[in-house]
């Protein structure tokens, strides 16, 4: 099986109330430990990747490798681009073969993320690509993007609603009171506010900051409507963590094979849990 775009993987889970976890890589290590847990737990899975990371280690080269998986699993595997302001680095990722593009205009006034958003929809409409656009701004740090606590803005409903009128945008991540990064304290999510975001559009819906977010808060989010949870700074923290471990227990070890290993094995245990949460376990089969 190729990648494929997660339009319809996304669709099929809004529909059946579950979210498909996009697990956000840095490593070929890592990626290869994502789809391992996606293989053992027979999930849809979307791998995502920073622009840092696209600068880091180049977008051919994180999409032969996703398209590898891809093919070598039969699964249904989207790739993704996460949080991307600049539109040649879009176009860019979407002609190495990336399925899913996030155009992220939220610190625009509202016109101005319309523009940014039908810009790349006219391009990614050709090419089959999903696109994910934000509306509000999720505090945090991600890569380049910063936004400070006090400047976090939470979507507005009626505002989502005309967003997708107005742009056809396939995936909204409406900002709902989780933040990028760990949380020093327990989220304050507004689940009102996703009911009514979900009832008032028909696109699925994405939940950003999914690292370190309480289990029932999680399931609680889902339910409400919520088909994609993004999972970043956990599985950098659990990889970078193992790796330590190796070094703790033997400061000479100089065998790359040794410390990525338990790496790799930290990262898989992590997103089959994540996956758990999502309830996406078992539901590959949803798209074959």
């Amino acid at each position: 099986m190729t990648l494929i775009s997660s339009t319809e993987m996304l669709q099929i889970a809004r529909k059946n109330k579950y979210a498909v976890g996009a697990f956000n890589v840095h490593t070929l290590e890592m990626l290869q430990a994502v789809v391992e847990a996606a293989v053992q737990t027979d999930s849809p899975l979307i791998i995502q990747s920073t622009v840092g990371t696209v600068r880091h280690l180049g977008p051919d080269y994180i999409a032969e490798a996703a398209k590898v998986a891809a093919d070598r699993t039969g699964l249904p595997i989207a790739l993704h681009l996460d949080h991307c302001t600049d539109f040649s680095t879009i176009v860019q990722c979407i002609r190495a073969g990336y399925t899913s593009v996030m155009i992220d205009a939220s610190m625009f006034a509202f016109e101005e993320n319309v523009e940014r958003t039908l810009k790349v929809m006219e391009i990614a409409l050709a090419a089959g690509v999903n696109v994910e656009a934000e509306l509000g701004k999720v505090g945090g740090v991600e890569d380049d993007i910063v936004v400070a606590e006090h400047e976090a803005l939470l979507a507005d409903p009626d505002d989502c609603r005309l967003f997708i009128e107005r742009t056809g945008v396939h995936t909204l991540a409406p900002a709902i009171g989780t933040a990028h990064g760990i949380y020093k304290g327990e989220p304050n999510i507004d689940f009102n506010r996703i009911a009514k975001i979900a009832e008032l559009v028909d696109v699925p819906l994405v939940l950003h900051g999914g690292s370190g977010i309480p289990a029932e808060q999680v399931k609680k989010a889902v339910a409400l409507g919520m088909s994609k949870m993004n999972v970043a700074t956990e599985l950098r923290i659990a990889f970078s963590n193992a790796i330590k471990d190796v070094f703790a227990a033997n400061r000479e070890e100089s065998d790359p094979r040794k410390y990525m290993v338990p790496a790799k094995e930290a990262v898989k245990q992590l997103v089959m849990e994540k996956m758990e949460l999502c309830g996406c376990i078992g539901k590959a089969g949803d798209l074959r």
